[in-house]
């Protein structure tokens, strides 16, 4: 087992993207400003590096249940700018947990940015729970930029639920997520996302239901605060008897901008798809309730947005 080495700025950004307050039992690999900063492996869960340094390799055995891994990234120095590929193995008939995310904390002049390509390959009867969370932090200049992508290659009756997170202190983001399902496969998103003062976040799905009974349940909820800008395109297409369902529930705020672009693509005649989008302020009606209990307006708008973002 590697001994991780983290300062506090570091220790406090991996509370924030993974909850941890403490080295975590299991499969773990630690990266820190580019470099390892921590690693371990169990009998059922390997992770080696990339010959090139690119990246690393997640081996999950088959059978393997309840085990969990977290690979968290942190950058603490202005300037630095990486992208790293990390490829998932998860076996047959395995059911882990797989928590990722990065914390950037820019306090200089420079910008700071993540990149990191995760693909995942689920075998047959598979199930992975992914936690993937994004934080910024630091009142430095540079900007804090984080452009993450995610491959799924799912399996015959595999399952996964994918929880994407970025609520504060991200000010680019550009999030491309691709699924390809196989016969009973079964994909859950939970997208939550805040922005605010000049923040842009962008983030694209594409769900591709290629085998019978496939589903997918694809659910952004977001905020835009003062002037910030998102756009969400999400799409999914049925070549087979499946069922795929998309939606966007935003709120908008002070003169921040939002797009939504659902969209469906049917190739089967047995293709069940469905999209919704909605964009809205709070409800006066919401502020009211609560001032009555005795909030101010910003404390009411404040357990508004953390209740719609929970």
């Amino acid at each position: 087992m590697a001994v991780v080495t983290l300062d506090e700025v570091q220790k406090r950004l991996i509370r924030e993207v993974a909850d941890l307050h403490e080295i975590p039992m299991g499969a773990y690999n630690f990266r820190a400003n580019g470099t390892l900063a921590g690693r371990n492996t169990t009998a059922n869960i390997d992770i080696s590096s990339k010959a090139d340094g690119s990246g690393i390799d997640i081996r999950i055995k088959p059978g393997t249940i309840h085990e969990s891994v977290h690979i968290p990234v942190v950058l603490s120095e202005s300037g630095l700018k990486e992208t790293v590929y990390n490829d998932f193995y998860v076996g047959e008939g395995s059911d882990v947990v797989i928590v990722a995310g990065c914390g950037i904390d820019n306090c200089g002049t420079q910008d700071s940015e993540h990149d990191g390509i995760h693909r995942f390959y689920l075998e047959k009867g598979a199930k992975v729970r992914y936690v993937e969370k994004h934080y910024g932090s630091g009142d430095g200049q540079g900007q804090r930029i984080l452009n993450p992508v995610t491959e799924v290659y799912m399996a015959e009756n595999s399952s996964m639920e994918m929880e994407m997170v970025q609520i504060k202190g991200v000010d680019s983001t550009e999030r491309k997520t691709v699924a390809e399902l196989k016969q009973g496969a079964h994909l859950v998103v939970r997208e939550r996302l805040m922005t605010h003062g000049t923040q842009k976040a962008l983030s694209i799905y594409k769900v591709i239901l290629n085998g019978e009974n496939s589903s997918a349940d694809v659910v952004s909820r977001s905020i835009a605060r003062e002037r910030s800008y998102q756009k969400l395109d999400a799409c999914i297409i049925g070549n087979a008897p499946c069922k795929g369902h998309t939606e966007c529930d935003s709120i908008i705020m002070d003169e921040g901008t939002i797009l939504a672009v659902p969209s469906l693509e049917a190739h089967h005649v047995d293709a069940s798809l469905v999209h919704e989008a909605a964009i809205g302020k709070i409800a006066g009606e919401q502020l009211i309730k609560l001032m009555t209990l005795g909030l101010s307006e910003k404390e009411a708008e404040e357990e508004i947005i953390n209740g719609f973002l929970a």
